[in-house]
């Protein structure tokens, strides 16, 4: 039976026939989009950025490299409008341009692939991202090299050319990054992103010894677990091991501080919580916690858990969000700065999501204009993009305490509320 969303798809093969045709469009598109990349970068080029001086913190725009040697130079915050109309974060725009550009000016025979069809243009684009940091002769070898074969070869086989060209090409950077390889190891805790259950991703590249003594400690912290009678699962058990092992070294750290005698002392843990409630969950009925530092939502009785026993609470006052603060001075007083960082728990640009405490409290009209700094006038905004504002066409206005309407310099209206951003028009007047 035919969906009456797919017309004419009332057989299996009519549908597969209509996905592939639908699949094609898409792939077209991508294409087109990064043609208009590639324009954009042109009409933003190195001198196009005012070289006028500036003082104070926040300077102007300037002209940076978004790919590898050989290739245009581009205005500063011209990616922003493009992700603006795109719908995705300054980040993913200068990705798009610098992966746009990696193309046209360093790998031209994948370029003219994609452009014809032959390879689709994600694919291209990864490879893109492998070759920006090769000299120029040795991104014109993988792209001679991998242009016949592109479509029919998995990632691996491409990154072992591009580390041949490396080596071949750049010897002294190839040992370079070598000698640089143990920058490459991270471990995080994705408290940023923790689930309503309270538990949270955490993943790691560690130095292979490393890896192989924290396997261990982790696999005897386990069985510890289990013949002091845990039943939970081994890899629960493995999960209730690093915590122990966090624990047990903040509690060395604490008993070397005290000294002889510290070794029935327990280091507490210290949870500082930024945190809304229902009127129902204070009266101690279930319900939802808003978590600020990850900007995510958890139990009632989860943070009665975490609070349990012996752990250090410092709760921070309460503060009304509807209260009206008002200051003569340019400097935003912390009360003011930290009722806007709970308003709009993120950056106020369209599409941002770079925390409120990691921003600059701004004032929406410019205190130099008439502004004043106060709770109608202060948001935050990130670094680049209080910059953008400060010195391009872009322009806002605050709308209530949660809601900004945004103005493009080429007349790209957005709205960012409560986090949330909408494109209003979607094709901008000629500018």
């Amino acid at each position: 039976m035919a969906s009456p969303d797919v017309p004419d798809c009332d057989t299996p093969a009519a549908v597969l026939a209509f996905v592939e045709a639908q699949r094609a469009v898409a792939q077209a598109a991508e294409v087109k989009v990064l043609q208009g990349a590639l324009a954009w970068a042109a009409m933003h080029p190195e001198e196009s950025v005012s070289t006028a001086p500036t003082t104070g913190l926040i300077f102007a725009e300037i002209a940076v490299p978004l790919a590898g040697e050989g290739t245009p130079l581009v205005a500063e915050f011209a990616p922003m409008e493009l992700g603006a109309a795109l719908g995705v974060s300054t980040d993913s725009a200068k990705s798009l341009i610098g992966d746009a550009l990696e193309l046209a000016h360093r790998l031209k025979r994948t370029w003219a692939l994609v452009q014809a069809g032959k390879v689709p243009a994600w694919k291209a684009r990864r490879v893109a991202q492998l070759t920006t940091t090769l000299p120029l002769v040795a991104a014109e070898y993988v792209d001679r090299q991998l242009a016949p074969v592109v479509g029919k070869v998995g990632f691996a086989a491409i990154g072992r050319l591009v580390e041949h060209a490396r080596v071949t090409f750049d010897p002294e950077g190839a040992e370079k990054q070598r000698r640089e390889a143990a920058d490459g190891r991270r471990f995080d805790v994705h408290t940023e992103a923790a689930d309503f259950d309270g538990t949270v991703q955490v993943e790691g590249t560690l130095d292979l010894a490393d890896a192989l003594d924290l396997d261990a400690a982790i696999r005897q912290g386990a069985a510890e677990l289990a013949a002091l009678g845990s039943e939970e699962s081994l890899d629960v058990r493995r999960s209730m091991a690093v915590g122990e092992l966090a624990r047990r070294q903040l509690t060395l750290d604490l008993m070397a501080e005290a000294g002889e005698g510290a070794g029935s002392v327990v280091k507490p843990r210290q949870v500082v919580i930024h945190v809304h409630l229902s009127e129902a969950a204070l009266g101690g009925e279930p319900g939802i916690a808003r978590v600020e530092e990850t900007r995510s939502i958890v139990s009632t009785e989860q943070v009665r858990d975490w609070c349990s026993g012996d752990a250090q609470v410092v709760i921070k006052p309460a503060i009304d969000l509807d209260e009206h603060h008002h200051t003569d001075a340019y400097a935003v007083p912390d009360r003011l700065a930290e009722q806007t960082r709970l308003t709009d728990p993120t950056c106020a640009f369209p599409w941002c999501e770079r925390p409120a405490r990691r921003c600059d409290a701004d004032h929406v009209v410019a205190h130099g204009e008439g502004g004043p700094t106060c709770s109608c006038n202060i948001a935050p905004l990130c670094r680049r993009h209080h910059r953008a504002k400060t010195h391009t066409g872009w322009t806002c206005e605050r709308t209530d305490p949660a809601t900004h309407l945004w103005r493009s310099p080429h007349g790209l209206h957005l709205v960012k509320d409560r986090g949330t951003t909408r494109l209003l028009t979607a094709h901008p007047p000629d500018a």
